[in-house]
């Protein structure tokens, strides 16, 4: 499904494409907020989630040609992002601290073997039944809105809300699970 896209978002995408200054800087400040504050509810540390941001925007610019028009285009920054958020951690040899609390719920720093890589993290994703493995990957990843993933999934808004609250529940279980067992270990 192809969500409408604003004449703005159409500017600053063609500028984009066109190597054009103006545009990128204005696309940037457009989604900056966005695409930091995701980084900070992982990383807890400022400089770290504006290093990410920036290298993040810089695969945004460079692969502007690849974003097809469908799905929103913050959502697919914001999955660049996110992906530039891992490959950081893989490369620093770091431990990625992913939060997978309710939004609302304060966030605490984690020992160390506490902590999960990555691929731990999207393994657990992979568990999960599929419409909820959906519906956490187009949310927490991806970017989109309830609204948006009701469209794509051809499920409603709440229902979207639903696979949400019990993705985030069962991945927080097996985390969970997996902690105590590496503090054992």
């Amino acid at each position: 499904m192809k969500f409408s896209r604003t004449n703005s978002d159409e500017k600053l995408i063609k500028g984009c494409k066109e190597n054009s200054r103006v545009h990128q800087e204005q696309l940037y400040r457009q989604y900056f907020s966005d695409c930091y504050y995701m980084c900070l509810r992982y990383t807890q540390d400022e400089d770290t989630a504006r290093l990410i941001v920036n290298d993040g925007f810089f695969k945004v610019f460079k692969n502007i040609n690849q974003y097809s028009g469908s799905g929103s285009l913050k959502g697919w920054i914001k999955r660049i992002v996110f992906n530039a958020m891992s490959d950081y951690y893989r490369k620093e040899s770091k431990h990625l601290k992913m939060m997978l609390l309710e939004d609302d719920v304060k966030v605490t720093k984690a020992t160390p073997e506490a902590s999960l890589y990555y691929e731990d993290i999207i393994s657990l994703v992979n568990e999960l039944s599929e419409n909820t493995r959906k519906v956490f990957k187009l949310y927490a990843i991806d970017g989109y809105n309830h609204r948006e993933i009701g469209n794509l999934l051809n499920i409603s808004e709440g229902n979207s809300k639903w696979h949400l609250h019990k993705a985030r529940k069962i991945l927080q279980e097996k985390i969970t699970l997996l902690n105590k067992h590496h503090r054992h270990a």
